[in-house]
Formats: structure tokens, C-alpha cells, sequence
């Protein structure tokens, strides 16, 4: 049973703050590998509400105090970005690059509704779990 716990907390807590161990580590830790992909995208997911929940706030205030803008310009090459790729484009890179909680600041900053960020959050994760768990089982596979 412990080992148990002590797997699912290091999947998920790598899963928080960095993805790309989450898996590997989980299943060292003694978790199976579908758990470990889970309990990772659980993780990495509640990575991005923290933020979304602290973020909203912020965002708020930095547009009304500072003067922040979020108007849209396309002479500005993050709004060429965002263009591009937008929301979508970011969730399913942010696994690997930049992790849930500056992928989800970002995301608010551009004017993203808070829902819209955590549910693409936690869909681009999937594949990247899905490609993890299976390199994670053909290692250990490996290694045995």
C-alpha cells in the first residue's frame, strides 16, 4: 500500500510541475504504467485550475490597474503566434515546452476564458500520456 501512494504522488506531483518525468517516474515509483498515465494527466491538469483560479483574478487587475492591454495586434509577433496556433496549438505543445502553469498564464494574458483554458489543457495532455505510457512500457519492458 505504500508503495502504492508513494507512486501516485510522484506521478502526481510530477505531473503538476514537470510532465515529461511524471510517467517514467510513477511507474519506478511501483505504480503500473495506466495509473501512472493517469494519476500524471490528473497532475498536470490540476496544474493548469490552480493557475485558472489564482490567474482570473490577476488578469483582472492587471488590465484595470496597470493598464495592461489585450487588444489584439497583429504587428506584434505573439499575436502572429497566437493566430497561428492559438489555444489549441498551446495546449498540446505546453506538455513538453513550457508545463500547465505558465502555458495557462499565457492563455489568460491573450483574453482566453478560464473554462476554455482548463478543458484544453486537460485534453492536449492526453496524447502526450498516451505516448509517454507507451514508451515507459516498452522500456520497462527492456530493461526486464
Amino acid at each position: 500500500m505504500g508503495s502504492l501512494l508513494s507512486g501516485i504522488s510522484v506521478a502526481f506531483g510530477l505531473g503538476f510541475f514537470y510532465f515529461l518525468a511524471a510517467i517514467p517516474s510513477g511507474v519506478a515509483a511501483g505504480l503500473p504504467v495506466a495509473m501512472a498515465g493517469v494519476m500524471a494527466w490528473v497532475g498536470y491538469s490540476c496544474g493548469a485550475v490552480v493557475v485558472v483560479a489564482a490567474g482570473t483574478p490577476a488578469r483582472e487587475w492587471m488590465v484595470k490597474k496597470l493598464g495592461v492591454s489585450i487588444v489584439h495586434d497583429p504587428a506584434k509577433w505573439i499575436w502572429r503566434a497566437w493566430d497561428r496556433a492559438g489555444l489549441a496549438g498551446l495546449a498540446l505543445i505546453a506538455p513538453v515546452t513550457v508545463g500547465p502553469q505558465i502555458g495557462a498564464v499565457i492563455s489568460l494574458v491573450m483574453g482566453e476564458p478560464a473554462w476554455r483554458v482548463v478543458l484544453f489543457f486537460s485534453l492536449g495532455v492526453i496524447p502526450w500520456c498516451l505516448l509517454f505510457a507507451l514508451l515507459t512500457s516498452a522500456g520497462a519492458d527492456l530493461v526486464r
